[in-house]
């Protein structure tokens, strides 16, 4: 039988067939013993790696050769350069046992078990490092949720504590506004406790006229009746006598007229009380309309323009007329408007400039040289020349002036007593309509006008303040004479009276 070429041998080839049975057995004992170690070590991966390393390079076996004299593998290379080395025999480097070059033969077995262990290794230590990477990440996403969590936690809790502090803040506030609005009542029902008991008064005082005027009628009666009687008793008697005793009764009852006093209210201070009244309600209507029309509702607002309709009724019988008639002065009107930088910073400037206010709140205007330090406020427009009028409604204040004056006027000069000054005043306080001028005082005698026309004629040098009702009725003329234009001017009495001027529009003829 012919012996089969083993792979790695030498290029002869073995014809007999028991050296090729030797080499097999040898190579699967030595097969059998590596995996027999492998199983009885205390660590299997570790004797596993000793079994498949090279004694002399200390690595994984590559191209293992098997010595099959004594069954000990090394790498090709290494047992190669070992059989070079000259002066020595060829021994196995690990049990010095003598062996010639036919005794070399390839251990495919074992390079086989080396391959399929790296194979294992490299991708044990692959999915180490995959996992490894995949628990860094899942560590990494596990740390950012944690944050989000503990800031979500954070955020309730602020919002919570601002929930809180919300709470007790709009407590705080309505408790406030509670008092407040209960303050309000309390001093509106004392006000209107008050205005009615006045009115009470002089309804009793009125009665108590009524009823003595009543008994004097009475006792009048009574002595007429007494006269009536004994003239008809002398009547039936035709005696004289009998009349002698009360013939000076008759002469001081009989043909003495019948005079009876129309009794009524005393229509000033009835008058008084309803203007303070009205003027108590305008306040609260520019207060609410004006100052906070988007912060309060709209309904008080109503009601009191509701409640204007009776009150202005009321008294309308007392108050002058408005104007009926166009003025014969429209002819010369001028549009005028209020200065910003020319007023005092407790008056503010609406309705286009066309009416001025006592404000309790400093104006939002920008601070000027000529600012005026007294309650004042001066038109843009001046004249030098010409002759110009306008018009203003003083029904809703309680003192006022209006007048013009010259540009230079002081911010502490006030209208009248200066040179270059004139006006009309109206003082609520002592009820007197004057005409100032350099500090000097003419007394008028006509009682307060509603609205008032002024007339300037420089070309005539008049200066000339109407009281406007059904007709012009002339105020009081001042003889002018200008070197510089001069302007519509005003002042206002009180910063705490909340009174406003307004300027009429005037349709020419």
């Amino acid at each position: 039988m012919s012996g089969k070429r083993i792979e790695g041998s030498s290029p002869s080839e073995r014809t007999d067939e028991q050296p090729f049975i030797s080499i097999k057995e040898t190579e699967s004992s030595h097969l059998f013993s590596l995996l027999g170690a492998m199983a009885a070590a205390a660590n299997p991966v570790k004797s596993l790696q000793e079994e498949l390393t090279c004694s002399l390079c200390l690595e994984y076996f590559k191209d293992p050769i098997l010595i099959t004299k004594c069954a000990h593998s090394f790498c090709r290379a290494c047992i190669t350069q070992h059989c070079k080395d000259p002066g020595t025999d060829v021994r196995c480097p690990h049990c010095r046992k003598s062996f010639q070059q036919e005794n070399l033969i390839s251990n495919r077995h074992l390079a086989n078990v080396v391959e399929i262990v790296q194979g294992l290794n490299g991708t044990a230590e692959k999915h180490g490092e995959e996992s490894k990477a995949e628990k860094q990440q899942a560590k990494l996403e596990i740390s950012e949720v944690s944050k989000q969590i503990e800031m979500a936690q954070d955020a309730i809790s602020s919002s919570k504590e601002a929930s809180t502090a919300m709470n007790e803040f709009v407590s705080q506030i309505k408790g406030l506004i509670t008092e407040d609005f209960c303050a309000m009542k309390q001093y509106l029902e004392t006000q209107e406790r008050a205005t009615l008991l006045i009115i009470e008064q002089e309804q009793q005082v009125a009665h108590q006229k009524i009823e003595e005027t009543i008994g004097q009628l009475a006792a009048k009666v009574n002595v007429l009746t007494e006269i009536k009687t004994q003239l008809e008793n002398r009547l039936q008697n035709n005696t004289m006598e009998q009349l002698s005793d009360t013939s000076s009764k008759r002469e001081k009852y009989i043909g003495s007229p019948i005079i009876i006093n129309k009794m009524m209210l005393d229509a000033k201070k009835i008058s008084v009380v309803t203007s303070a009244v009205e003027e108590l309600k305008k306040q609260l209507e520019v207060l609410i309309l004006k100052k906070y029309p988007a912060q309060l509702p709209q309904e008080p607002v109503g009601l009191l323009q509701e409640r204007s309709v009776c009150s202005t009724s009321v008294v309308s019988a007392s108050d002058n007329p408005e104007p009926i008639a166009s003025s014969p002065f429209s002819q010369w009107a001028v549009n005028v408007t209020f200065d910003p930088q020319r007023i005092h910073r407790n008056l503010e400037i609406t309705s286009e400039n066309k009416k001025v206010i006592v404000s309790r709140f400093p104006s939002p205007y920008e601070s000027t040289p000529k600012r005026f330090c007294v309650s004042q406020v001066m038109c843009s427009q001046s004249f030098s020349e010409g002759r110009h009028y306008w018009e203003v409604s003083t029904k809703d204040s309680g003192g006022w002036a209006v007048g013009v004056a010259d540009g230079n006027i002081g911010r502490k000069d006030q209208l009248g007593r200066t040179e270059l000054s004139w006006c009309v005043e109206w003082t609520g306080k002592n009820k007197q309509l004057s005409a100032w001028h350099r500090n000097q005082e003419t007394r008028l005698s006509e009682d307060r006008p509603l609205n008032v026309g002024v007339f300037l004629d420089l070309a005539n040098k008049h200066l000339s303040f109407y009281s406007l009702t059904a007709k012009e009725t002339l105020l009081h003329r001042f003889e002018i004479n200008i070197l510089r234009p001069v302007y519509p001017a005003f002042w206002l009495y009180g910063l705490d009276e909340e009174g406003s001027l307004t300027i009429n529009h005037i349709n020419r003829n």
